[in-house]
């Protein structure tokens, strides 16, 4: 069961990046998007990581509002 869950976390993460317009933008270069991920967690261990934090989960959920309005 929790291979299963892991599994659909995983899925649900790989379309997060689509959704997101990186696969798009970046032509689906995976060595481009390891880097383009691999930069976030720089960020998130530095001074500004509560900001940053805040800013891209009221982001994330102002997306997930709007897909859900049809905007």
């Amino acid at each position: 069961m929790k291979r299963r869950e892991r599994t659909r976390h995983l899925i649900e993460l790989g379309g997060l990046v689509v959704k997101a317009g990186l696969v798009d933008l970046t032509e689906g270069d995976r060595a481009t998007l390891y880097g383009a991920f691999i930069t976030l967690p720089e960020r998130l261990r530095g001074e500004d990581r509560v900001n940053a934090l805040a800013l891209w989960k009221r982001k994330g959920k102002r997306a997930f509002e709007a897909e859900q309005n049809g905007d």
